[in-house]
């Protein structure tokens, strides 16, 4: 099994291996060149897909400051969720820190999985109850965590992304300044 089919059955949970392979077949391979975009904030978002290698970042610009929602790496998949179903302007820019490779599906081939497989309004149900999820999964750790622990709680479950991703972006996903990140880093180095 692929990565992608793996990450598809447990996105959108675990079945028919004839429809897997349906899922998977709508899912093209594209490359996209670090410093290049995938989406741009106020545009839509056309396209679903899946890290196969690599980092993206998704944020947007305030007049205050820039806020990173998240850093996307291997084995996630990666759109601006409202602005793919829905049709809306993307709120989120989305942007390559390193040359990566994904796998793409777009919208008229995600909408028509409604026609090619029966059992599909279960499925995508389990992918965005998923996402849900893990929304809400984030939310609680940044209303019940100190800055510290949030740091902590994600070095443990994110290592690689320290090497590849400038700290600033990360201190901003975690809801902390880049000072604090560092002072941070730098204790738990100690």
């Amino acid at each position: 099994m692929t990565e992608l089919e793996s990450s598809i059955q447990s996105y959108f949970g675990i079945m028919e291996p004839e429809d897997l392979k349906t899922i998977t077949s709508l899912f093209k391979p594209e490359t996209i060149k670090k410093g290049d975009y995938f989406l741009t904030q106020g545009k839509r978002c056309e396209k679903l897909s899946f890290v196969q290698s690599g980092f993206l970042r998704i944020f947007t610009e305030t007049e205050k400051k820039d806020v990173t929602q998240w850093i996307s790496a291997k084995g996630y998949f990666i759109t601006d969720l409202a602005s793919f179903i829905f049709e809306d302007p993307a709120r989120w820019t989305i942007q390559a820190l390193t040359d990566c490779e994904i796998y793409t599906i777009y919208r008229d081939d995600y909408k028509n999985l409604e026609n090619l497989l029966p059992a599909w309004s279960v499925l995508e149900k389990l992918f965005i109850v998923r996402c849900f999820t893990t929304l809400e999964s984030r939310i609680f750790t940044h209303l019940s965590m100190t800055a510290e622990e949030r740091y902590h709680s994600f070095f443990e479950n994110n290592k690689e992304l320290f090497n590849h991703v400038p700290l600033q972006y990360i201190a901003s996903m975690l809801g902390m300044t880049p000072e604090t990140c560092s002072r941070i880093r730098k204790k738990r180095l100690l």
